[in-house]
């Protein structure tokens, strides 16, 4: 059974997730799967930080305060309704004295997707009728996980889904073109792309990425005010929706990213942090902060995966203008990132 996806009547069985609307309950279910402990494996130690809100659905699980026994929980009991544990860090260490199956949830996701719904600012059925098939609701359960959506409030979730725009293509078709103004936030919610960039000694363009359902792109023209710096092209029949330029920025961009000084990202820095430049080569070499490492902002996609999740980013460049759309883009997929206001030219 382990790893089964749950059904909505086993969520409704549980405190608070029993008070979400069906229509919600539904996309959480499909992000979530039962798992399994053996006996005597531990869930989680006294002292723990990670941000899961966790139900026991069967077995009995031991709560141990310091080493002793302080309580038992057993599935299908009243006091299995609830989350095991829930403050952090936690209090109490968990260990399964059978054979136990729990779910874990992201914190976090939820008390976003409680926010929504009980302030009535975002329910899934009222976006599913602007969406063909093939692409449901994946997209927007992938936007509910991205860390940086966290960030957002219920509100403005609720005017960026009201107001995008689907657009159907074709295989071969181009969303966008590099060089072109940028008009849009694009979220990629059937078929697949391919992220393109022409360069004076490639005129096919090379590589930078592949994207599929969920992937979200056009942001860095919005955000610096520049022409498109690169081209995308879909690689099967698919669809996106769209959010204009002014309602990106106002509801989607400003509420993400946070802005440091000089003095707060030296601390960040010398705290552990690292400096990120997203300028040119040349002009990295040209003059850079000591143990900056380079990235261009074009490369970002590409090269995210050899940055660490666990270690903060300070993002800069000249002006504060490329940082603020590399620092987006790592925010957005859950890296830890700052901005540095006026950029290093201001240092």
């Amino acid at each position: 059974m382990t790893g089964e996806q749950l059904s909505i009547d086993l969520l409704k069985k549980f405190s608070p997730l029993n008070g979400l609307k069906r229509d919600n309950l539904t996309a959480l279910a499909k992000k979530v799967q039962i798992r399994e402990l053996s006996p005597q494996q531990l869930l989680f130690k006294e002292g723990d930080t990670e941000k899961r809100t966790i139900y026991i659905i069967s077995g009995a699980l031991e709560l141990l305060d310091q080493g002793k026994l302080s309580e038992v929980i057993e599935g299908g009991t009243d006091s299995a309704r609830n989350p095991v544990s829930p403050l952090f860090p936690r209090r109490v260490t968990a260990r399964a004295h059978d054979r136990v199956q729990y779910i874990s949830i992201d914190s976090d996701l939820l008390d976003v997707m409680l926010t929504w719904d009980q302030t009535g600012s975002y329910e899934v059925s009222e976006l599913q009728g602007s969406v063909d098939d093939g692409g449901g609701d994946d997209w927007m359960t992938m936007l509910l996980q991205a860390k940086a959506f966290h960030k957002i409030p219920p509100a403005n979730i609720q005017a960026i889904f009201m107001r995008m725009q689907q657009i159907n293509y074709k295989r071969g078709d181009v969303v966008l073109k590099q060089g072109s103004e940028g008009d849009y936030f694009y979220v990629l919610t059937r078929g697949k792309s391919l992220v393109t960039r022409e360069t004076p000694l490639n005129k096919e363009g090379i590589k930078l990425a592949e994207l599929s359902v969920g992937d979200t792109f056009g942001e860095e023209a919005l955000i610096s005010d520049a022409k498109r710096n690169a081209t995308v092209t879909m690689t099967s029949d698919g669809a996106v929706m769209r959010l204009g330029k002014e309602d990106f920025k106002r509801l989607l961009n400003e509420p993400m990213l946070d802005w440091v000084t000089p003095s707060e990202a030296d601390a960040i820095v010398q705290n552990g942090g690292q400096w990120l430049d997203v300028r040119l080569p040349s002009e990295f070499e040209n003059h850079h902060k000591d143990g900056a490492i380079n990235i261009p902002l074009y490369f970002i996609r590409l090269k995210i995966n050899t940055l660490d999740r666990s270690k903060k980013y300070v993002v800069c460049c000249d002006t504060g203008r490329r940082s603020s759309a590399g620092a987006y883009i790592l925010s957005e997929r859950g890296y830890p990132a700052y901005v540095l206001k006026g950029g290093i030219n201001t240092m």
